[in-house]
């Protein structure tokens, strides 16, 4: 299984496609047992690295020991930042193109920020810079609510078409069923593991890019969903005027676009394959 140490804590990736290196940074709560990192879209046109962040999926915090997470461990976001750059030190790639949905977004702002030199051209997927720029939801606020509550309000934010009390559905949000299935059959989460996604929550909570953004140069797509109540569409616009070399694509869906617009993951790999790295 392959594994990346950066201090007291080791990563979980896969390599899957082949062509010029790619690194995929995924979103909130990923977990490469479940989100088939082996179909992603990309894998036909690059070598794409695929990981599990601290605190989700198979990466391990040698801080915490079975049954007792460290009270005294938090994450940042330069955190998540400098585990993808020792993620790609430890590929040798050198510089490479970086997509990242979501919470990956915020990561790659990151990444971007503090290690220009090693990205060549950026995909910024439903995100947000924080700040001025506008956050993203707070997923921490949804611990209040009972989880059918939870259910109700995380579905709609995540198209704003949808009305889950009275059954209505957005196009295309049948397709997150299949996803839903796989990531219920993922083991359930231990005591240690929901300390840690915690931690990558309240992270995320702290996310601002927002004046660094203004010095990145780089070949940019921000792309997102019309619908998205999540990151919401003016975040995303605050953001393409932000980055001097930035174009803004809008796609039919609403946080899961990837899922409900067939035109999302062609308009990525045009980009990429297209402009000037």
């Amino acid at each position: 299984m392959p594994m990346l140490g950066v201090g007291e804590v080791e990563l979980y990736y896969e390599i899957h496609g082949s062509g010029p290196p790619l690194l995929n940074i995924s979103g909130t709560g990923n977990d490469l047992r479940w989100s088939s990192p082996e179909t992603n879209p990309l894998n036909a046109h690059f070598t794409v690295c695929h990981y599990d962040q601290r605190g989700l999926g198979r990466a391990v915090d040698h801080r915490d020991r079975p049954g007792q997470p460290d009270p005294d461990v938090a994450y940042t976001m330069a955190d998540y930042a400098n585990d993808a750059a020792a993620l790609l030190d430890h590929l040798g790639w050198d510089r490479v193109d970086v997509v990242g949905t979501s919470f990956g977004g915020m990561v790659a702002q990151n990444l971007v920020v503090a290690h220009p030199q090693r990205i060549r051209r950026l995909v910024l997927a439903c995100t947000s810079a924080g700040g001025p720029g506008g956050a993203s939801v707070d997923f921490r606020e949804l611990a209040e609510l009972s989880p059918e509550q939870a259910l109700v309000v995380r579905g709609n934010q995540l198209d704003t078409r949808n009305d889950l009390a009275n059954g209505v559905l957005a196009p295309g949000m049948d397709l997150i069923t299949k996803w839903a299935k796989r990531r219920n059959e993922a083991p359930e989460p231990d005591a240690v593991a929901k300390v840690q996604a915690q931690r990558q929550l309240d992270a995320r909570a702290d996310h601002d890019t927002w004046e660094g953004l203004a010095t990145v140069i780089h070949p940019t797509l921000v792309i997102g969903g019309r619908y998205d109540g999540v990151a919401p569409v003016a975040n995303m616009e605050r953001i393409a005027e932000r980055l001097p070399n930035a174009q803004l694509h809008w796609c039919d869906g609403g946080h899961i676009f990837f899922l409900q617009d067939p035109q999302a993951w062609p308009r990525v790999i045009e980009f990429l394959t297209s402009s000037a790295g």
